[in-house]
């Protein structure tokens, strides 16, 4: 009877243990690729007065970064660690840790906790921004095996991941609806920044005080009969600093930017194992301030008032077929480009487009293959549009415990 007490008083112990206990996981990213241009080529690219470095490597700020399937051939996108548990009744605590060949990060660490009441959230750390749809979501959760269009050109490979604290509220309905608020470091790579700007040892932008970046949203979603609707809408606004005194044609901006999103999914389900999924966000960019032109010794040739009103779109519809095959097109748009300068438009490119089609097996919920194929005609070389064509094979592997992704 002692010896039964024991054992029942040990299960109970081990029971209470495993809460606390990680998940862990691995997961494995790697890419075959073929593009109708070189890599030197591909390098070079830029969608006009948005971004560069969309393709390829690139050096920027002393430090050198890479898109996912950056060369032509075989590329070995990343490593990425997870590891998350319950802290205590109180806390969870949740680390994302990013290799690629040749860098670390901690892409995210955060803890998140509902001690402040019934359906209210805070998090705070290093984390994905809830801002839009896509944002908040790892690059092994896409349907395409790349960043879309206009994500990837107003926001950077790694879009909105910053330090910060969040705070969001669920309200007690019969359908979701949430809204959220961010109060963020601003360290944005492609639209927001706050550190001061200096070239040679001469500075030539102030810094900005800290957190720089602020993200808004609301959030909702109604289930009618088999098919849910989802949506939201959002907005961030932050200072501004781009630094690309690296670049062939050194220049930087100092400003502000505000950034506007809006997102719809409808999800419909077949049966148990089919279904289809319209997912589609819309991103408004307004940014204003000065730009820095240098000239080839990195001395200060002049500044000028500079504005921008952009705006992009992209579009796409996935089929699940079963457990194992699906298959989805893309349309991605950046269909507004307006630049002043000192009063000045400028003549830009507007239609800057990007079609995907891809087809994916999934030998478990464990490992995915994916055939991809884009035809870009939204990069320039300078004046003249270079249409690129991309084949990608991607191979995405996972061992360990990993949590269930959000809708």
């Amino acid at each position: 009877m002692k010896k039964t007490a024991l054992l029942c008083a040990a299960a109970v112990v081990a029971s209470a243990n495993e809460k606390f206990i990680p998940d862990i996981s691995l997961i494995m990213d790697a890419s075959y690729v073929s593009r109708s241009v070189s890599d030197d080529t591909a390098s070079h690219l830029e969608v006009p007065s948005v971004a560069h470095g969309l393709l390829g490597k690139h050096d920027h700020g002393g430090h050198s970064h890479a898109a996912y399937n950056a060369e032509n051939g075989f590329n070995l996108n990343y490593a990425e660690l997870r590891v998350s548990s319950n802290a205590d009744p109180i806390f969870t605590l949740d680390a994302v840790f990013h290799f690629s060949e040749h860098d670390s990060e901690i892409e995210e660490l955060y803890f998140t906790s509902n001690i402040l009441g019934d359906g209210i959230k805070l998090k705070g750390g290093k984390f994905l921004s809830n801002f839009g749809y896509l944002n908040e979501q790892h690059h092994h959760y896409w349907h395409f095996a790349d960043m879309p269009l206009v994500y990837e050109a107003f926001l950077g490979n790694h879009a909105i991941n910053e330090k910060g604290l969040q705070l969001q509220y669920t309200f007690d309905l019969p359908y979701y609806l949430m809204v959220g608020y961010e109060l963020l470091q601003g360290e944005n790579e492609g639209s927001f920044g706050y550190e001061s700007l200096s070239v040679a040892g001469n500075k030539y932008a102030k810094s900005k005080k800290a957190p720089a970046m602020q993200v808004g949203y609301i959030k909702g979603s109604y289930d009618l009969d088999e098919t849910t609707i989802f949506g939201g809408l959002s907005f961030a606004s932050g200072s501004s600093r781009q630094d690309h005194s690296d670049d062939e044609d050194p220049h930087a901006f100092s400003g502000n930017t505000k950034l506007y999103g809006a997102d719809l999914v409808v999800l419909h389900q077949i049966d148990s194992y089919s279904n289809i999924k319209w997912q589609s966000e819309l991103l408004y960019r307004d940014l204003k301030g000065k730009q820095f032109a240098f000239d080839d010794d990195l001395l200060l040739k002049g500044s000028a008032k500079l504005s921008k009103k952009q705006a992009g779109v992209y579009s796409q519809i996935i089929y699940k077929h079963d457990n194992n095959y699906a298959g989805g097109i893309r349309y991605e748009s950046i269909f507004k480009n307006s630049v002043t300068k000192n009063a000045e438009k400028l003549a830009k490119p507007e239609d800057l487009d990007r079609y995907s089609v891809m087809l994916e097996y999934n030998f478990s919920e464990f490992a995915r293959l994916r055939a991809q194929f884009n035809h870009d005609r939204s990069l320039f070389d300078e004046d003249k549009r270079r249409s690129v064509n991309s084949f990608i094979l991607q191979a995405n592997i996972t061992i360990g415990a990993h949590g269930a992704h959000s809708f």
